[in-house]
């Protein structure tokens, strides 16, 4: 069953960069912000992921974790984490687990061929595991601001 809003997140486990192992358990007291994107080192997937690097010392202030995440193989994210320094970590989900229970996965086309890829989808968990927040289908442009502002309402409640 898929996440809803105002309601916990099923707990997962799933393989990160620098040799982490993130289980969402585990996590409990502090915002989680996962962001799920299609693929390391496109123009999209670099400019968002940019935004969140920049922006990531005011979600530490907002007691708020970032983890990205996409299809991509950890060696793949180990090198667009490092090229970009991002100081968050990378989520490898190959196997679609998070996706899945994220529902991120859409039917999409490029060139009139169409294929499953992941929709650039953004998700906020408060510190006892509840969805509060998320965006689907995201344009990059002012998404990390807003979902900042969000981090930081919710802390303040």
């Amino acid at each position: 069953m898929a996440v809803a809003i105002d309601t916990p997140v099923a707990d997962f486990q799933a393989q990160a960069t620098s040799g982490q192992t993130i289980q969402l358990s585990a996590l409990q007291g502090q915002q989680v912000v996962i962001y799920f994107y299609p693929k390391d080192s496109t123009p999209g997937c670099t400019t968002e992921g940019q935004g969140f690097r920049d922006q990531y010392p005011a979600f530490q202030a907002a007691n708020t974790l970032v983890f990205g995440v996409s299809r991509d193989s950890l060696k793949s994210h180990e090198n667009f984490k490092c090229k970009q320094a991002f100081p968050f970590e990378l989520i490898s989900d190959k196997e679609e687990v998070v996706c899945q229970l994220f529902d991120v996965i859409k039917l999409k086309k490029l060139y009139g061929k169409e294929y499953l890829g992941v929709d650039r989808s953004t998700f906020l968990i408060d510190k006892e595991g509840v969805l509060r927040q998320e965006w689907r289908g995201v344009k990059v442009p002012g998404h990390v601001d807003a979902v900042l502002a969000a981090a930081q309402a919710l802390h303040k409640t």
